[in-house]
């Protein structure tokens, strides 16, 4: 809190910089990005409170709430500090400042810098201090960081005030009804651990005034620790704030089935290189919409984002495979990493033109997304390296191998455009080296040679199709490459397609990842026939011509292949 006494500016040491410029990061590397992250959220409230200072609002002032918070933090510094180091709590701040900048939109103004409020009465909870605070309702509901939400039955309806008293870890909430009299409650909040998958489903504690937030929970040798399901805050998601929306009873189950299974298949290997973590350190999980009669067919995940602001948060869509979300973990964790070292550290200087080419993309990317997509996907293909180093048969060491080939190959080609074309600081290009290193040892270590072939032409595929829908054939006395203006979002659906080999191929996309490129060929040629400019069949004619017929023909068809296909009439 800004009553503790100033402490040294923060340097990093060398070697926790070493591990995570390496794609990785041990438990010291995380703890110290954590305590870099508290430093800005406690600079960035700093900054929040100087300019409420002249807002006008019914709420108690910010300095008020203030106070209860430093009473709070004094009482019982480790839980309060956990709520202001919880992922919503950042980015409500990111977005309370947006909004005195004039950047971002929402409610009133001091409806959202109240939540000050709200988050000075759970603070108090959590300390068993005492608060007295008028606090903004959202049709009868108050968001209680970390806790979950209290609602006043019978409350008017649309944004009012209420007061919350606190005391020994009591809250009385009350305020107007739709009568026009005074409605009141008083609980005695706590978080709710889902049940285990092996455990008897316990009859839960939500109750009309009151829904706790839910726990993922899973064993550790430490004991068990617990990571919200965070479907109730406001400013759980990336940007806008968002109204609760309470997953069933049997959605949150299933939830944490499959993440205690991702999180034991993720301390299988154990370590501190790409790929591995200790997912005690993920600090929430934001499921996305809701799931219908079944998610995605595995291994797709429909949704995953992460944002600078929430460190150690993830927005993810349940996937129906245990490797789907254990996959995304790492992923989305590996974001968080680097957003904490962009607060530390000016990696590169960044136009934010969107021109280069990232390989997990349908469309151009600015250089900083180029690094983030590098740094993830450089995790992920350690976490698939592990796959293969543990698979029990040859079909699974098969497709780890198909998807280590692949984001090594990837990764290392955005690492080679970001030393070429980035305009990278000292540290910037000591990350981006450090990246390099580990993805050139990787490039060395052998892969079964059909998962390194579907790998290869994988590969080829996305960057050949990507320069047919986006890049233009270039007119006469161009500069250089330029974009299509009819471009638009394509589905990627051969990244995956070519993960396992097709036992009785019949498209022409089967046929070229079970390796007969010649019948691939005849049938693109086919499609071709009615439509020659069709960017999948282009894409796939060219890569098979390239596995029969290879040289520098085929080789500059692969490198512009765009040259190949006009630009549409009109």
């Amino acid at each position: 809190m800004p009553s503790e006494p100033r402490h040294a500016p923060f340097r990093m040491p060398e070697r926790l910089f070493a591990e995570l410029a390496a794609g990785g990061g041990s438990a010291e590397a995380v703890a110290f990005l954590e305590r870099a992250e508290r430093a800005r959220r406690l600079l960035l409230l700093r900054t929040l409170l100087e300019g409420l200072g002249t807002l006008r609002t019914p709420l108690s002032p910010a300095a008020e709430a203030w106070d209860v918070l430093k009473e709070a933090a004094a009482a019982a510094p480790g839980p309060v500090d956990r709520l202001l180091l919880a992922p919503a709590t950042g980015g409500w701040l990111a977005h309370v400042l947006r909004r005195l900048h004039g950047t971002a939109s929402g409610p009133p103004l001091w409806a959202e810098a109240g939540h000050l409020c709200a988050l000075a009465v759970a603070a108090a909870l959590r300390a068993g201090t005492r608060a007295d605070l008028r606090v903004p309702l959202t049709d009868g509901g108050l968001s209680l960081p970390g806790l979950g939400l209290a609602r006043l039955t019978g409350a008017e309806g649309g944004l009012t005030v209420a007061r919350a008293r606190t005391s020994g870890g009591e809250l009385t909430l009350s305020g107007p009804g739709r009568d026009g009299d005074s409605v009141a409650v008083t609980l005695s909040p706590a978080t709710q651990p889902l049940p285990r998958p092996t455990a008897k489903v316990l009859a839960t504690d939500t109750t009309p005034a009151w829904s706790p937030l839910r726990t993922l929970t899973h064993a550790t040798p430490a004991g068990t620790v617990a990571i919200p399901l965070e479907d109730l805050d406001p400013y759980r998601d990336l940007d806008d704030p968002l109204p609760p929306a309470r997953l069933d009873a049997d959605e949150a189950e299933a939830w944490q089935r499959l993440f205690e299974e991702a999180v034991a298949l993720l301390a299988a290997p154990g370590g501190e290189g790409p790929g591995r973590f200790d997912p005690g350190a993920i600090r929430a999980v934001v499921p996305w919409g809701r799931t219908g009669t079944l998610p995605p067919a595995p291994p797709t995940v429909l949704v995953s984002a992460s944002s600078g602001d929430s460190f150690g948060a993830m927005v993810i869509a349940r996937p129906s495979s245990t490797v789907a979300l254990a996959e995304t973990l790492v992923h989305e964790f590996q974001h968080s990493k680097l957003a904490a070292l962009l607060h530390l550290f000016p990696l590169l200087d960044d136009d934010r033109e969107e021109r280069y080419y990232a390989p997990w993309r349908p469309d151009p990317r600015h250089l900083t997304g180029l690094l983030h997509g590098a740094y993830a996907f450089t995790g992920v293909a350690g976490f698939w390296r592990d796959r293969m180093a543990v698979a029990r048969d040859d079909g699974a060491a098969d497709i780890a191998g198909y998807h280590f080939a692949l984001r090594r190959l990837q990764s290392r080609l955005v690492v080679r455009t970001l030393l070429v074309e980035g305009r990278l600081t000292p540290q910037g290009r000591a990350l981006v080296s450090g990246l390099a290193r580990t993805l050139d040892g990787w490039l060395r270590e052998p892969v079964p040679y059909a998962a390194l072939t579907r790998a290869r032409t994988a590969a080829a595929l996305h960057r050949t199709e990507w320069r047919l829908r986006n890049v233009a054939p270039p007119s006469s006395g161009s500069g250089g490459p330029r974009f299509r203006p009819d471009r638009t979002s394509w589905p990627d659906v051969r990244t995956h397609a070519f993960a396992a080999r097709p036992v009785a191929p019949h498209t022409a996309d089967e046929q070229l990842a079970a390796g007969d490129a010649a019948a691939a060929l005849a049938r693109y040629a086919d499609r071709l026939a009615t439509d020659p400019a069709e960017p999948h069949a282009l894409a796939g004619w060219i890569v098979a011509r390239a596995v029969l017929e290879p040289g520098r023909t085929t080789r500059r068809m692969l490198a512009r292949p765009e040259l190949l296909q006009p630009l549409p009439s009109g």
